[in-house]
């Protein structure tokens, strides 16, 4: 069938906008009528040139929502008429890492998502009889997709696809990097590095754990309103510490009889590997936590010295916040529903497909925290 998508045809291009062909759902697939997408910064990074997994020509997009369209044989999870979500990480929950549950890195069908394809090897999208490969195995930049069941969270139907579709890679990377990686406890301490919108979820997040001081940083001092807005505490311009910035840190979360500073949790949704070593050795000595959210450019290196490390730091990763889709971002869904968290005031800017451009430009220039387009 003939389908509206926006074509990532070589790194460093604007998207083209364009008629693709899409071929049904095969065994345990179905083809999701996609209502609404958010444009991620991930997207650009792939679009940039680099991703040294970015594969071109491709259809981007991973963070959408919609409805079910049609169903392939042996599906049984899910049937015409649900409202769902894409998951760029599937829970297939049969594979050994889902069985271990020690992470929601799914490997079921890693190695044909990692070549941007379906997990038969072949691909569904195609312009002209020339192949076009599926990104993060969702393609949400396309106005109908297909993906694997295992890789489609089923949501409630009253809940707003222009809304809800951030939470298929922003608002539960943040979350989670919180309540699922780093395991926040109430009256903690913390530190944001970065105020986008990873960042403002991870401020989200930490409302939710009930952490007592949080510590914004941002080289934009624009975002300090924005992260005031979503349960932040403080904030702190680098431009203003220099140099010191981790030994003003450090002292602003000082306590108890000895002064020791140091945040108990510390988070990096930069990408930016200086950054991230600034966020570990702002951590307190004996058991703070550095989470690293942010994607840093292919090749970089994170370095630190081994005293940071020895003296009881801990440096962390995280993708997709360590939810498990399937059976997590419904209920966060939920959350949004029952206003316990925040998505709306995110929202900055909506569009239509053929101004899709217009979403990456505004995230240059540092004008949305995120912009979504509705089909």
């Amino acid at each position: 069938m003939d389908v509206r998508a926006a074509v990532a045809v070589a790194a460093g291009k604007p998207l083209e906008v364009t008629t693709v062909q899409l071929e049904g759902p095969k065994a345990f697939e179905v083809m999701v009528e996609i209502k609404a997408t958010g444009i991620c910064h991930t997207d650009e990074f792939t679009l940039s040139g680099g991703d040294p997994e970015g594969l071109f020509p491709s259809i981007l997009g991973h963070e959408g929502a919609g409805v079910v369209v049609d169903v392939g044989p042996g599906v049984t999870s899910l049937k015409k008429g649900d409202h769902v979500i894409p998951l760029y990480t599937p829970e297939c929950r049969t594979c050994p890492s889902c069985l271990s549950r020690k992470t929601n890195l799914c490997t079921a069908i890693r190695a044909t998502q990692g070549q941007g394809l379906m997990p038969d090897g072949s691909s569904r999208f195609s312009i002209e009889g020339k192949t076009l490969h599926h990104y993060m195995g969702c393609s949400t930049f396309a106005n109908f997709t297909v993906l694997p069941e295992i890789a489609v969270a089923k949501i409630r139907e009253d809940a707003p696809f222009d809304k809800v579709c951030y939470i298929g890679c922003g608002v539960t990377t943040g979350i989670g990097a919180v309540l699922n990686t780093a395991k926040v406890e109430p009256g903690a301490t913390a530190v944001v590095f970065g105020l986008g919108g990873i960042g403002l979820n991870v401020i989200q997040g930490l409302r939710l754990a009930s952490a007592d001081m949080i510590i914004g940083v941002d080289l934009n001092n624009d975002k300090k309103q924005w992260g005031e807005r979503f349960g932040m505490t403080h904030f702190v311009n680098p431009k203003d510490a220099g140099a010191d910035l981790v030994p003003h840190l450090v002292n602003m979360t000082k306590r108890g009889a000895d002064q020791i500073g140091g945040a108990d949790y510390t988070f990096d949704c930069t990408g930016n590997v200086s950054v991230m070593r600034q966020a570990l050795e702002a951590c307190h000595r004996g058991w703070g936590v550095s989470v690293i959210i942010g994607v840093a450019p292919a090749g970089a290196e994170i370095a630190t010295r081994p005293f940071q490390l020895v003296t009881g730091r801990t440096w962390k990763g995280t993708a997709f916040g360590g939810a498990r889709g399937r059976t997590d971002v419904p209920k966060i869904v939920d959350w949004y529903m029952d206003g316990k968290i925040e998505i709306d005031p995110m929202i900055t800017h909506t569009m239509p497909l053929a101004d899709i451009n217009k979403g990456f430009d505004l995230m240059h220039a540092g004008e949305s925290i995120r912009s979504v387009v509705i089909y």
